[in-house]
């Protein structure tokens, strides 16, 4: 049977996905996550016309060398002053003062001598200067935040400027990670014949947490039917979006995961996927539960969760953007030819003294090894069948996180 290709597996996975239903939460929650809706400003900022510095709100037509104004006022942040300014007069402005009316300038203090209740312009000040209009900012109506955004620290300020004190989002997407096989032990255990420590799941956990989910640990389930299968389904109860399997999930005796997916009524949308790492990943539905069954080398797991589970993860938090950005780079050295499974080399990437990318993959591959997962940088894209390329081509890449 002929391998899926990774768009359209990608496809498989997205297809027909509709973003969780909507919560709101408060500002110091709604880092992160997804706006839900179109947010308009509240009020108007600022809200009247204030001054930008510390000086005196004086007329221009008054504001000559040597000007002698009489001072009837004061101004100050939240204490704005009631009088207007008429010919020869003045009001004393700290920054963040409401202008008053009749004035259209600022003179800032060092340009005055003060004596008493009147002061002196050191220069003229024939122009309206160090004034923030009312609106200057925004205005009340305006629609600054849009459905399908990704919520930063400066979006947070600015929503708390448009006076919401809390925000529609999408629920976080509800993710649980199961690992399989009886050789898997914690670590900080002593392992036995043959077993290993169970690793898999750290970085998939880190990873659905920095993408905007929560993550569920549904610890080991050994080899037999029973326990793969009683693991789905305290999955389902807790009514997970999607559930995520680790090993056992290629063809061999023991690999139980896709006959238990079977038996608990999953429809496998596929099997196999023309990747490297990751060719035994899988994919299907039981209602609403997305199930991804990864393989169980670490890298090809990581790989997978990162190029498949991601973006279905995106999709459900509502982002208008769910898949990754392809950036370009160079070759740092010679590549041979592709086969038929599009690739995705752990690589370093540098910067050459002309400010150009320079992609280097890691030394060794292979999918069983973590110390040069760690060390990459971002994942170097070979196509299906690509020819063997030299140092300094061009090529595509993926920035990992962090």
């Amino acid at each position: 049977m002929a391998l899926m290709p990774v768009a359209d597996a990608l496809n498989s996975i997205l297809d027909g996905i509709q973003a969780l239903p909507e919560e709101d939460v408060g500002l110091d929650d709604a880092l992160h996550r997804t706006l839900a809706r179109d947010i308009a400003a509240l009020r108007t900022q600022p809200p009247a016309t204030m001054s930008a510095m510390d000086g005196y709100a004086v007329r221009t037509t008054d504001a000559t060398e040597g000007a002698r104004l009489e001072v009837i006022g004061e101004s100050a942040a939240g204490r704005p002053c009631e009088k207007s300014v008429g010919t020869g007069e003045a009001v004393r402005i700290f920054t963040g003062g409401v202008v008053p009316d009749g004035a259209d300038t600022i003179v800032i203090q060092e340009d005055v001598q003060r004596e008493h209740n009147s002061i002196t312009l050191a220069e003229a000040a024939p122009l309206p200067r160090h004034i923030r209009k009312a609106g200057i900012d925004f205005h009340e109506g305006d629609i600054l935040l849009k459905r399908g955004t990704l919520l930063s620290d400066r979006d947070l300020s600015l929503a708390a400027s448009m006076n919401h004190p809390t925000l529609p989002v999408y629920r976080r997407p509800k993710v649980a990670v199961l690992a399989t096989g009886d050789e898997l032990v914690m670590p900080g255990s002593q392992p036995g014949p043959g077993q290993i420590i169970y690793s898999n799941a750290y970085a998939i956990r880190a990873l659905i947490r920095n993408s905007g989910a929560e993550p569920i640990d549904l610890g080991i389930a050994r080899d037999t039917m029973e326990d793969t299968r009683a693991a789905i389904r305290r999955a389902e109860a807790l009514n997970v979006d999607i559930l995520l399997t680790t090993g056992g999930a290629s063809v061999g005796e023991h690999d139980l995961v896709k006959p238990s997916f079977e038996a608990e009524g999953i429809d496998i949308k596929f099997w196999k996927i023309a990747l490297r790492p990751g060719k035994p990943m899988m994919h299907g539905h039981k209602g609403a539960m997305s199930v991804i069954g990864l393989p169980g080398n670490p890298s090809s797991s990581y790989v997978c969760s990162f190029l498949f589970v991601v973006p279905l993860i995106r999709a459900l938090s509502g982002r208008a953007q769910v898949g990754h950005c392809i950036e370009h780079a160079i070759l740092g050295h010679d590549l041979p030819a592709n086969d038929h499974r599009q690739e995705y080399l752990r690589a370093r990437i540098a910067i050459n003294d002309d400010g150009v990318a320079v992609a280097t993959a890691v030394s060794r591959q292979d999918s069983s090894l973590l110390n040069n997962l760690s060390v990459a940088d971002v994942l170097l894209i070979r196509p299906p069948h690509a020819p063997a390329a030299l140092a300094g081509a061009r090529c595509e890449i993926i920035r990992l996180p962090g």
